[in-house]
């Protein structure tokens, strides 16, 4: 199996570990089929990461289909959404499972990388 590290704004990765957030939105899919794991970097100004997350599925629509499957646990506004996927005709949502939070957050060069992925980076 695959994972794929994801920076996140910090005010999202505290979502995703209360349980509010159950799905993180990405304008495009991961291609390989195998992705089943997430690992979360915390964005500036923590800048580390901080869990890992169990990948349940990943949903593939429109914006409009997307957003009446996960709205419910989406942890984001209708407004934050519809300005996100503006003139997109597909939307992606990873929706999160279990999460294992780092007792103690890493640094990326500790866990082999040393930039901040646009979207995600496959971690093989």
């Amino acid at each position: 199996m695959c994972k794929i590290l994801m920076p996140i704004n910090p005010k999202y990765v505290d979502k995703i570990l209360s349980g509010k957030k159950k799905y993180e939105y990405r304008k495009i899919k991961a291609k390989r089929n195998n992705v089943d794991r997430m690992i979360i970097y915390s964005t500036s100004p923590i800048m580390k990461v901080v869990a890992e997350v169990v990948i349940e599925n990943i949903i593939e629509e429109s914006p409009e289909v997307l957003w009446k499957m996960t709205k419910r646990k989406s942890g984001i506004s209708k407004k934050f959404y519809s300005k996100y996927y503006k003139n997109k005709k597909n939307a992606v949502a990873y929706e999160l499972g279990e999460i294992k939070k780092y007792e103690i957050p890493k640094n990326l060069n500790e866990i082999g990388i040393n930039y901040v992925p646009q979207s995600f980076i496959y971690i093989d």
